[in-house]
């Protein structure tokens, strides 16, 4: 048996992990990443790096490679290898699972504004505040780059690249964060305003408590869709559960 993941995620290796440690010595269990994040984490199992060239690529690879299951475990906005992998398993017949975690859900206290994109965040940002804790990644800052009146402060792994705001400071680093952590950086660069993706998990959810705390508005870039008819559990085991009845208890 042959299992791919799409992975790149916390849970794309977790779920590699437990895929090995299931299947028998004479199954292979592949992780493909997108190559995009230097030094990246590696999960157990066969790795490979780069894109596959579209839905058509995908499948082609899917069928050289007998790949017997196909799972997305892809970052929640990761859309487009989502829909091309969602061609791909159709086209060559291996079924298919999307892993998601449960997205991020506003409690007692939070101020939330809900939005659909980045160029929405940057919309409705001027009237929320003047210093910005941006933490929607290294990609996208082009939509805030207009904001010449707002101060940035941008969290990422790796370094942006223009465009992006004029006034703007980066922060280089990699989650799991504190709360700790996230409030005294609030404190000492003055943040009024907060703008996250709803990626879901632990590892960066303390921002959202430490908003909540300072009393700060906080805008969240909604997910998108899951392909139309695609299966999706919330956690790497449900997928490993999903995928013994998928492959009839061979996995």
């Amino acid at each position: 048996m042959h299992v791919l993941v799409l992975g790149g995620t916390a849970q794309a290796r977790r779920l590699a992990g437990l895929l090995v440690a299931a299947l028998g010595a004479g199954d292979r269990v592949t992780s493909s990443l997108a190559g995009r994040v230097e030094g990246p984490r590696l999960p157990p199992g066969e790795v490979r790096v780069g894109g596959f060239g579209g839905a058509d690529g995908l499948a082609a690879w899917l069928r050289t490679h007998q790949v017997d299951a196909l799972i997305d475990a892809t970052h929640p906005f990761a859309g487009t290898i989502s829909f091309h992998a969602a061609a791909a398993a159709a086209d060559a017949h291996v079924p298919l699972l999307a892993l998601r975690r449960a997205g991020w859900v506003p409690g007692d206290g939070d101020d939330w504004h809900p939005v659909a994109s980045l160029a929405g965040a940057a919309e409705v940002l001027p009237s929320l505040g003047a210093r910005v804790f941006l933490t929607t990644g290294r990609t996208g800052l082009a939509a805030f780059a207009g904001l010449d009146a707002l101060w940035f402060l941008s969290r990422s792994v790796q370094a942006p690249e223009p465009p992006y705001p004029a006034r703007m400071e980066v922060l280089l680093d990699r989650g799991p964060f504190t709360e700790d952590g996230e409030r005294e950086l609030i404190r000492r660069h003055r943040i009024d305003v907060v703008v996250t993706k709803d990626s879901g998990g632990a590892a960066t959810a303390p921002k959202l408590a430490a908003a909540r705390e300072a009393g700060l508005p906080v805008v969240v870039v909604r997910r998108p869709p899951v392909p139309a008819g695609v299966e999706v559990v919330a956690t790497p085991e449900q997928a490993v559960a999903r995928l013994r009845a998928l492959l009839g208890g061979g996995a």
